[in-house]
């Protein structure tokens, strides 16, 4: 059976993937819009990631996840509820989730680069923020 521990070291692969992917081509200049709709996806994939991994952790603590259509918000409140992450970083992480809603619902040629920018800019720091905080829980998990 797979370990706690190797569920989210893979999920922390897998965004790390991602954010190297990211990183080379943000910065790019004159991006076509169908670069701008993938890098919104990136920043999609990385929230969905750190959601996976507060999800996993949740459930590991046998703390059920609301069914309910603001579960994703919930979340968020669940794991600084029980110190898996500081109200800080929710608060961080909470303008991606407000981003994921959008491009779930949106059609891509509607992403604005220029407010993207700001969120590609600072996903690396709100992810090594949340990968630290989480690293801690995973110490106190025996496996």
């Amino acid at each position: 059976m797979v370990s706690i521990q190797e569920k989210i070291r893979a999920e922390m692969e897998n965004i790390t993937t991602v954010l190297t992917d990211l990183e080379r081509v943000k910065d790019e200049p004159h991006k076509e819009p169908v670069v701008i709709v993938g890098l919104g996806a990136y920043l999609q994939n990385i929230y969905t990631g750190m959601e996976n991994i507060l999800k996993q952790l949740l459930l590991y603590n046998r703390i059920p996840i609301p069914n309910t259509p603001t579960w994703h918000k919930d979340l968020l409140n669940l794991a600084v509820e029980h110190r898996l992450i500081t109200g800080e970083t929710a608060d961080k992480m909470g303008k991606y989730l407000f981003f994921r809603h959008f491009f779930a619902h949106a059609y891509g040629f509607l992403l604005d680069e220029a407010k993207l920018n700001p969120l590609m800019d600072n996903i690396s720091d709100v992810y090594t923020e949340f990968k630290e905080e989480i690293d801690n829980n995973l110490i106190k998990i025996e496996e």
